[in-house]
């Protein structure tokens, strides 16, 4: 049975684009990481289009590593911190939402639920959590950490985050506020909760000093795959975003986390699946290869050996383009994707050269979502969101504002003419456009018979 819904589209934003070479872009504004007006108008163009959300990856520390690398790579290394800025793009936009990421291994579960129910005020209702641990060394070392936790006393922690932050979400409740000048009275003091909670890694008395948000709480998104990860999306998240490989990985992953949310007492229509999609798109095949190939071509190659040393654990600083890849320096296993890992060694095995390879794993890795004509990406998209794979997509667009200009005009036509993507928002906030249901407050329900939970 084909699908009554429609799909759900994202913005994923790093500062110049999703490929590591796309500041060099001749559209690109390389003063773009350190002032408003280039992620305004990314977020602008979202917008006007009627996507859900511009969605801001992040990590709280520079990339260390290959310094000659990382002097000709802006990814990691100049941004902006994610929470001032969607602070600032709320004001600024009217209906679009903002995913921000913040980790639970770096923050404090009060200073998140201030500053998120804050942005969420001052939004009018489009403020977005994604939920993370981190995954990187790199963030531990300034944070009083050699390293990082061990993944299981992460989730751990992050699990109960979570908790704390929603009970404080609802301190008050939301006809809390009464605001009559004429007796006096501000808040009804019985409608305001005191958390109190005491657990193995927090001790947080609140209440929160903020009011209910105009989304009940702001929506949670988050991207873990392990169990735990798992466990925890079916649990508390709305938004959940997958890497797409294979239609039938992700539909089995989909079923995976939705599967787990009857015993959290949840509808699956409450958790949106979103896969990030790398999108390259042209008039024709030919265009669209050609956008690619640009990216490739100047990807530098310190940059692109960096890369490949980071994916399969290997210093490759010193060996050289035009040499066949050493092949005692292949590990025996993956660190990440086991399909990129299985190309990568079919590819070293014929004898390619590491320059060679590089150019493989760069576009295997920046561009190989899906490149094509409007009506294939179309089609792509189409076919994954009726089988149950998707409810749409985080699209990580090589290039910003170029890539996500060229979607909007390419791709957005087709999808509304298949009646797959939106004429207008259905509502003001980003819990009513992406269709999730209002969270209860707990106490509010408890007055009314109901359990705290």
């Amino acid at each position: 049975m084909a699908r009554t819904d429609t799909l759900k589209l994202g913005t994923f934003v790093y500062t110049f684009g999703f490929n590591p070479a796309a500041w060099r872009h001749p559209e690109a504004d390389v003063q773009g990481a350190n002032k408003i007006d280039h992620l305004l108008n990314v977020a602008r163009i979202s917008e006007a289009a009627k996507f859900d959300f511009m969605f801001l990856a992040d990590s709280p520390a520079a990339a260390i590593g290959d310094a000659d690398a990382l002097a000709r790579s802006p990814t990691k290394m100049n941004r902006f911190e994610p929470l001032s800025l969607i602070s600032a793009l709320s004001v600024l936009t009217e209906k679009l939402g903002f995913v921000a990421t913040a980790s639970t291994s770096y923050y404090e579960p009060y200073n998140i639920a201030r500053i998120f129910a804050s942005i969420d005020h001052l939004s009018g209702g489009r403020a977005c959590w994604n939920v993370v641990t981190s995954d990187h060394d790199e963030t531990g070392y300034n944070f009083g950490f050699e390293g990082l936790p061990p993944h299981a006393e992460r989730y751990e922690r992050g699990s109960e985050f979570v908790d704390v932050v929603f009970g404080l979400w609802d301190s008050f409740e939301p006809d809390a506020l009464v605001l009559d000048k004429a007796t006096g009275l501000y808040h009804d003091k019985d409608k305001l909760h005191t958390l109190n909670h005491k657990g193995k890694h927090f001790q947080v008395r609140g209440p929160l000093n903020i009011a209910a948000s105009p989304q009940g709480r702001p929506v949670i998104a988050q991207a873990g795959g392990s169990e735990a990860g798992m466990e925890l999306a079916a649990r508390t998240a709305e938004v959940v975003f997958s890497l797409a490989s294979n239609l039938e990985r992700n539909k089995a992953f989909a079923d995976n986390i939705k599967g787990r949310m009857a015993k959290y007492g949840r509808s699956t229509n409450d958790l949106k699946l979103m896969p990030g999609l790398v999108v390259n798109v042209g008039e024709t095949k030919a265009e669209a290869q050609a956008k690619v190939d640009f990216l490739i071509d100047n990807l530098h190659p310190d940059v692109g050996r960096w890369m490949l040393g980071e994916f399969l654990e290997a210093d490759l600083s010193g060996v050289a383009l035009d040499q066949p890849f050493p092949l005692e320096r292949l590990p025996a296993e993956p660190k990440g994707s086991k399909a990129m890992f299985e190309w990568l060694r079919d590819f070293i095995m014929e004898g390619h050269t590491v320059g060679e390879l590089i150019r493989f794993y760069a576009e295997k890795s920046t561009g190989n979502g899906i490149t094509g004509t409007p009506t294939e990406i179309a089609d792509f998209m189409e076919e994954w969101f009726q089988a149950g794979a998707a409810d749409g997509f985080i699209l990580m667009l090589p290039t910003l504002p170029a890539s996500l200009n060229d979607f909007v005009r390419l791709v957005l036509p087709e999808l509304r003419r298949r009646g797959l993507f939106r004429e207008e928002y259905e509502g003001k906030t980003l819990r009513e456009n992406l269709g999730l249901s209002m969270p209860v407050n707990r106490y509010a329900a408890a007055r009314d018979g109901g359990d705290i939970k």
